[in-house]
């Protein structure tokens, strides 16, 4: 036994040297990622991240899992370009993304996409895929809303995680996740960008509301199942602040903005879902009171990187502009998307928010996570 302990302590220093290799690697990328040298999440001690969602957390599903992601902009630069030694990964970034940094931050390495056959998943596992929904693809289809890129909707994406378990665990898993992280999402958003972008009318995205967080909470009732016991259910961000929603929806009516040149409506309604996710975590945690369930607050993370933006060294002329795109006043254009031959990358991708008018660069993730993680800390019951 006290050769087992001497052990994993010996692991868990070289996981902290590695660690601090890597930092002063990232502090030399063009993006100038900092890190705090003491990561805060250690004190957690977690050994294992297991994270559910969609592109704003895939570190490559979604380019293995068919050709439709193969043969995507995601598979090729300029994804990935100021962090990945000019390799793209999957990833819907320049760079990294904020699961990357909450996984430094505990001292652990980048995880691994699910469908890599030669990945390690010895520190857990990456489910998310882009693209992906919290409702199933039969209940979208039924809904009339279309999802070109991809099935592998919550329920898909939790089977994996079952599979996953019965072939890492030799008997039940349930006491080795005591020390494991959980992040279900984000996922639920794409069930109103595809619905916004596909004409629904706000009546009918509202409605949807209950039934997608629903299907979140659901979600996480299985993975308490599996034995989970800290577990991480992120909101949306404030939708009317993106460029591919500001550029569908422009309009010369200045009463729709808000003061962050935001669209008023949109904002609306991922705060009407954001509301009704953190009521319902708060139902779960009456009969769960031993489990940790912490909303993400992705929405006022977001809004503290607009007002902060110009001391954080973001171009405060290009908050709501994408840096790879082309497009008069958001440099965004659905006929010619980031990864399009011949678009022009603005020079310097870590003073923009956003990377293509979708996702966000991997300077703005760094600076969510750092909110996320100072934000959520202390409601993760860890002992110091």
């Amino acid at each position: 036994m006290a050769l087992a302990i001497r052990v994993l302590d010996l692991l868990r220093v070289l996981s902290i040297i590695s660690f601090l290799v890597f930092l002063h690697f990232l502090q030399k990328t063009d993006a100038q990622v900092l890190i705090p040298q003491v990561p805060t999440l250690m004190k957690c001690k977690f050994d294992k991240i297991y994270q559910l969602g969609d592109s704003l957390s895939d570190t490559g599903n979604f380019i293995r899992e068919s050709l439709v992601g193969a043969f995507s902009p995601f598979a090729k630069l300029p994804y990935g370009e100021n962090f990945f030694q000019n390799e793209s990964t999957g990833r819907c970034s320049d760079g990294l993304l904020m699961i990357d940094f909450i996984a430094l931050e505990c001292g652990l390495p980048l995880l691994n996409p699910y469908k890599d056959q030669n990945g390690n998943f010895t520190h857990g596992a990456n489910f998310a895929v882009a693209g992906a929904t919290a409702l199933p693809a039969e209940i979208m289809a039924e809904k009339k809303i279309s999802n070109s890129l991809t099935n592998s909707s919550l329920n898909v994406q939790l089977d994996w995680m079952s599979s996953h378990f019965k072939s890492a665990c030799s008997t039940e898993c349930s006491e080795d996740l005591k020390k494991a992280l959980f992040l279900v999402g984000e996922i639920g958003g794409n069930e109103f960008n595809y619905g916004l972008l596909q004409g629904k009318p706000m009546e009918e995205l509202r409605a949807m509301v209950p039934e997608v967080v629903q299907t979140i909470i659901n979600a996480v009732k299985t993975i308490i199942g599996f034995g989970a016991v800290r577990i991480v259910i992120p909101g949306n961000f404030p939708i009317g602040c993106i460029p591919n929603l500001l550029t569908t929806f422009l309009t010369n009516n200045s009463t729709a903005y808000d003061y962050n040149h935001c669209l008023k409506d949109l904002n609306h309604l991922a705060i009407l879902y954001n509301d009704h996710l953190q009521q319902v975590i708060q139902e779960l945690k009456k009969g769960h009171p031993n489990i940790a369930l912490v909303y993400g607050d992705y929405y006022n993370a977001y809004l503290w990187l607009l007002k902060n933006a110009a001391s954080l060294g973001f171009d405060k002329n290009s908050l709501l502009k994408a840096c790879c795109g082309i497009g008069e006043k958001y440099n965004y254009d659905k006929s010619r998307i980031c990864g399009a031959p011949g678009l022009q990358i603005c020079t310097d991708p870590s003073t923009y928010i956003s990377w293509d008018g979708i996702h966000l660069t991997q300077q703005a993730y760094k600076w969510l996570a750092r909110w996320l993680i100072d934000d959520m800390l202390p409601k993760l019951k860890c002992q110091a």
